[in-house]
């Protein structure tokens, strides 16, 4: 179906632009919500068109397709960050209620301008620069010390786009193609960090906000597998300065819907428990996943409500912890024999898999448990993901 069917009774439609898990797992919270989901999918068996029964195939990329698609839509918003400014430009120019907007977004798809803004918004960040010449990266490596880390500004993620490197002669390749796109790296220093931490909110046009707990996020080759809800032993002034700050991002840059600030944990010049910000998300996060079943509401829903300017729900957590394990592509092509396991073992598993083919590494799904033991819950979400990956037999 390419036009969405509209409910009675006044409700409306949500269009997504982009296929993505993300999508996808809206598409339960929109139902229960009473609303339409209308997804732009990139292929007829993209995650999200395989339950989403309004799912046009167009890109991203191609204006008309986004257009048209839009046109259909009380409210559009995304799977994820990449959809071109221009394009973003000509759906406001239409009067599409577009969230989040342009000017917000824009801080989630350029890093350099990430930094910048909260620079001058005075939020904690690593000492950074752009560079455009070797001579650029020499300097900073030696102002800040080396190996400092390289990111290209945009278009990165889970682990991608970024390096760490200890001369400028590792990034030759690299600034070619920056040159030729006119667009710089961003250079960071390399931050020691405690463990990684983030912050999820959602906000509405109208203001309103709520702010699930801080998580500690576990990254393993630059991808997230395992997220604890809430982070444990978080200083407590931590968590009240660390939220403080992504609500203060939210506000001053206009988010609508659901933003993900990720955090390094640090320690300051006093050895006092300190922060620095490392990325941003515009949208339902890998880092909110646990929310789904660890929150009253979760992150999907409260994404859909905040575009809607519905009223937030609560953000509290059902149980003292929740542990949410990322599934990655491995040894089973099949998953449904793995996938009846799992449950049949531990019926209190919440299995949420994504309707991707199986490829090594990649993220095919998610596993969350609640409960009052954390490192019973470690083990017990670790088995489950380690099993849909065939790392484990039994």
């Amino acid at each position: 179906m390419t036009t969405p069917r509209r409910a009675p009774g006044g409700f409306p439609v949500v269009g997504i632009v982009g296929g993505g898990q993300l999508a996808r797992m809206c598409a339960g919270p929109a139902a229960e919500l009473g609303i339409t989901l209308s997804v732009l999918a990139e292929a007829p068996d993209a995650a999200a068109a395989l339950v989403v029964p309004s799912a046009p195939v167009g890109e991203h990329t191609d204006l008309e397709a986004v257009r048209r698609f839009a046109a259909a839509c009380d409210v559009v918003t995304f799977d994820h960050e990449h959809v071109p400014q221009d394009v973003l430009a000509a759906l406001v120019a239409d009067g599409v209620a577009v969230h989040p907007t342009p000017e917000a977004l824009r801080h989630a798809q350029d890093k350099l301008a990430m930094r910048a803004r909260l620079g001058a918004l005075g939020v904690p960040c690593p000492r950074w620069v752009r560079a455009d010449t070797a001579a650029d990266v020499t300097a900073f490596g030696e102002a800040v010390g080396w190996p400092v880390v390289a990111k290209t500004p945009v278009g990165g993620y889970d682990g991608k786009g970024v390096r760490v490197v200890a001369s400028a002669g590792e990034l030759d390749d690299w600034l070619e193609r920056a040159a030729m796109a006119g667009t710089g790296l961003l250079l960071e220093e390399r931050v020691p960090f405690r463990r990684e931490l983030a912050v999820l909110l959602a906000r509405s046009p109208s203001g309103q906000a709520a702010v699930w707990p801080v998580v500690e996020t576990v990254q393993t080759d630059g991808i997230c597998t395992e997220v604890l809800a809430p982070a444990p032993a978080l200083d407590p002034d931590l968590g009240s300065r660390a939220v403080a700050a992504a609500l203060r991002v939210a506000g001053e840059l206009g988010v609508t819907g659901v933003l993900a600030v990720e955090l390094f944990e640090t320690v300051d010049a006093d050895g006092a428990p300190a922060f620095v910000v490392n990325e941003l998300a515009m949208r339902p996060h890998n880092s909110g996943h646990w929310s789904m079943d660890g929150a009253v509401t979760g992150q999907f829903e409260q994404h859909l409500r905040a575009v809607l300017d519905l009223p937030l729900g609560s953000p509290s957590p059902h149980a003292p912890w929740t542990v949410m394990a990322n599934v990655l592509g491995g040894d089973y092509p099949e998953l449904y024999p793995a996938y009846r396991h799992v449950m049949a073992r531990d019926p209190g598993v919440k299995v949420h898999l994504y309707g991707k083919g199986v490829r090594p590494g990649r993220k095919i799904g998610h596993v969350n448990v609640s409960g009052a033991d954390l490192a019973d819950l470690r083990e017990r979400a670790g088995h489950a993901a380690d099993y849909l990956r065939g790392v484990v037999t039994e």
